[in-house]
C-alpha cells in the first residue's frame, strides 16, 4: 500500500483547507495552513477557476485524506454504502467513522488519526475482548473498545487517563479512568462534524 511521507500540511494547503492531520499543531498559530493558505507549489496561487470535475475530485481527495484511506479503500467503501438501504453519501461517511482507528481518535485517545491508527497497528486496543490490530476494523453498536491491560501502565495511556475528552460524540461514551469505550450507536450524518459535500463524491462515482 502506498504511503504519503511528504509533510502532511501540504495536503491540507492543497485542499484549501485544514484536515487536522497533525493534532496539536493544528491548532496553533505556527500552523502552515494559517501562513500559507495557497495551494503548494510555485504556481499554486495562481490557478484558474475549477471545472465541477475538479470540484468532485477534490472532494474525495480531501475526504481521503481526512480518514488516511487509499483509493481502493475509499472506492469500496462507496461500493459498500451504494448497496446499502438509505442515501449513498450518509452511508459511507457512517462506514468511514467506524472504522477503528477513527473511533479511537474520536474517543480523544490518538491526537489525530494518524497517531490512532499507529495505536491500533501497535496492538494496544482489544474490541469485546479480543485484540484487533487492523485500523480498518468496523465497530458495531454495542462494542466495547479498551486499552489492553498490560499496556495501561504506558506512560502514554496514563496522560490520557487525567485528560478530559471535548466534543465526544453522542454516539460514543468514553472512560478516561478504565481507559475502556463503548459505540451507544451507529454514527449518522449529524453525527459527522467534518465538512464534507458527500453528494459531490457520489456524483463522481456515479459516471
Amino acid at each position: 500500500m502506498a504511503v504519503y511521507r511528504d509533510a502532511k500540511c501540504k495536503l491540507c494547503r492543497r485542499e484549501g483547507g485544514k484536515l487536522f492531520l497533525k493534532g496539536e499543531k493544528c491548532y496553533m498559530e505556527k500552523c502552515p495552513v494559517s501562513k500559507r493558505p495557497t495551494p503548494p507549489g510555485q504556481h499554486g496561487a495562481g490557478r484558474k477557476k475549477v471545472s465541477e470535475y475538479g470540484l468532485q475530485l477534490r472532494e474525495k481527495q480531501k475526504t481521503k485524506r481526512i480518514y488516511g484511506v487509499q483509493e481502493g479503500q475509499f472506492r469500496h467503501y462507496y461500493e459498500m454504502a451504494d448497496r446499502m438501504k438509505g442515501v449513498t453519501g450518509e452511508n459511507m461517511l457512517s462506514l468511514l467513522e467506524r472504522r477503528l482507528d477513527n473511533v479511537v481518535f474520536r474517543m480523544g485517545v490518538g491526537a489525530s488519526r494518524t497517531q490512532a491508527r499507529q495505536l491500533v497497528n501497535h496492538s494496544h486496543f482489544m474490541v469485546n475482548g479480543r485484540t484487533v490490530n487492523v485500523p480498518s476494523y468496523s465497530v458495531k453498536a454495542g462494542d466495547v473498545i479498551a486499552v489492553k491491560e498490560n499496556r495501561k501502565n504506558n506512560k502514554f495511556f496514563e496522560q490520557i487517563k487525567t485528560m478530559k475528552v471535548a466534543n465526544m460524540p453522542k454516539w460514543l461514551e468514553f472512560d478516561p479512568e478504565k481507559l475502556e469505550g463503548r459505540v451507544l450507536a451507529l454514527p449518522t450524518r449529524e453525527d459527522v462534524d467534518i465538512q464534507i459535500a458527500e453528494h459531490m463524491i457520489v456524483e463522481l462515482y456515479s459516471k
